[in-house]
Order: structure tokens, then sequence, then C-alpha cells
């Protein structure tokens, strides 16, 4: 009576993976051998484990990414340009601890979303917020943020996103609210945030895209200066083998 008033509890106070563990052990003849604080400790074990586990999942369904990519699974045989040192490197996500930016360019097709993906869910799973939007989208949601009247939560949420990934940068050209929006958000993250940015366009030629100069200028030392860069090669990934038919 007294262990089933103690599990109640334990779901009471949502201690839920402690709860689990404290129902098996019950089950378990032997964990009498174990001392008190032995036992207990494996309790507090099971219920770090859960909640670690609950807030990883928490972080990936925020992300919105748009593959379900892992470092482990990307393809370094194909020949892109990768080098797999530096992607291990980029993996461990010292560069989002230390607020720099990544910025993967190369031709459609390549892989430069999957390789997004790949470290927006890296960074989930060490445990860093991670938020995944395709640039165009990423305009219009501050748009309407805008005309709703919820812009500045937009913007405090965006900021205080450890991984902002941008993709699709650069398809079209921006008009006067776009810069604007993109410059508030870049300054409010300077510093406290790091930004992956995928694109067809080289570096290059983004100082034209942004159109205004002294705005393209005020992002670009804050995107570009301390950023890491991968430029990708080589023809689309896309391509599905022909069936012969015949």
């Amino acid at each position: 009576m007294l262990n089933e008033q103690t599990t109640e509890k334990l779901y009471g106070l949502k201690l839920l993976g402690m709860a689990e563990a404290f129902k098996e052990q019950l089950q378990q003849p032997s964990i009498d051998d174990l001392s008190f604080a032995d036992r207990f400790g494996l309790l507090v074990d099971r219920q770090w484990t859960f909640k670690e586990d609950c807030r990883m999942k928490r972080l990936l369904k925020n992300a919105k990414l748009k593959i379900n990519a892992c470092i482990e699974d990307i393809d370094y045989k194909t020949p892109r340009g990768i080098d797999k040192s530096v992607l291990l490197s980029l993996s461990a996500c010292r560069w989002i601890r230390n607020h720099q930016n990544l910025i993967i360019c190369g031709p459609t097709g390549i892989g430069k979303t999957f390789l997004a993906c790949a470290l927006g869910n890296k960074a989930c799973r060490e445990g860093y917020s991670a938020f995944y939007i395709r640039t165009p989208k990423f305009f219009y949601l501050l748009a309407l943020s805008r005309a709703d009247g919820s812009y500045g939560t937009t913007l405090a949420r965006l900021t205080k996103t450890n991984l902002l990934v941008l993709d699709d940068w650069g398809l079209t050209p921006l008009t006067d609210p776009e810069r604007r929006d993109l410059l508030e958000v870049i300054e409010d993250r300077h510093g406290i945030g790091s930004t992956l940015i995928a694109s067809q366009l080289p570096v290059e030629n983004w100082h034209d895209h942004i159109g205004d100069p002294t705005i393209a200028d005020a992002i670009l030392d804050r995107l570009v200066h301390n950023a890491h860069r991968l430029n990708l090669k080589g023809g689309t990934m896309r391509k599905i083998p022909r069936l012969d038919l015949e």
C-alpha cells in the first residue's frame, strides 16, 4: 500500500522517470541487495535521463527541421568538396557555443538543406535550441507579425534561439522592408546566437542582392565576418536512376 502511494506521489510531482524506475525496482527481488543510496541513485539517474530525453524531443520538435537528417548519415563518397574533418569539427557545435555563423553555398540539389538540417539536428542533441525556416517564409513571418502586432514577440523568439537556420537565401531580390527586418534580426542576434545560411548565391554576390549599400554593409559585417564556410561543388544529388522499360 505504501509503495502504491509513493508511486502515485511521484507521478503527482511529475517525476515520471523516477516513478517508472521505482515500479521496476519493486518487480526485482535482487534490488534489496543494494543500499538505500544505490537504489536512490538509480532512481535519480532514470529521472535525469527521462528529463533530458524529453528536452531533446522538445528541441527537435520546435526546430521544425525540413529533413530528418543526421550527421551520421552524411554522404562523403559523392565528390562535393566536403572535408570530413571540417564537418566533424562543426558537428561538435563549438561554433554555436562561440556564437559564430556558418554559410553553406553550392548549386541546387547538392545537399545544402540536408547538411543544414543535420547540423541543426546535432545542435538539438547537444542541448541547443534551433529553428529552421526558408528565407522567403522567414520574411513572410516577419511581415505577418508586424501586421498582427506580434512583431516584438517574434523578434524576441528569434533572438533567443541558439541556432537560426535560413535556407534558400538569395532566391529573389530583397525589398526595403525585408532588408530592414533582416538587419533587425541579425543585429539582435549578433554575439549571442549563431546563424546558418544555405544559399545557391555565392557570398561575393550578397552585397548586391541585399541592395541598399549601407544596410548591406551592416548585415554582412555581422553575418559574414565570423562565419565558417562550406562551398559545395558538383552536380545535383536528386537525380533518379533512369529505368529501362524496353
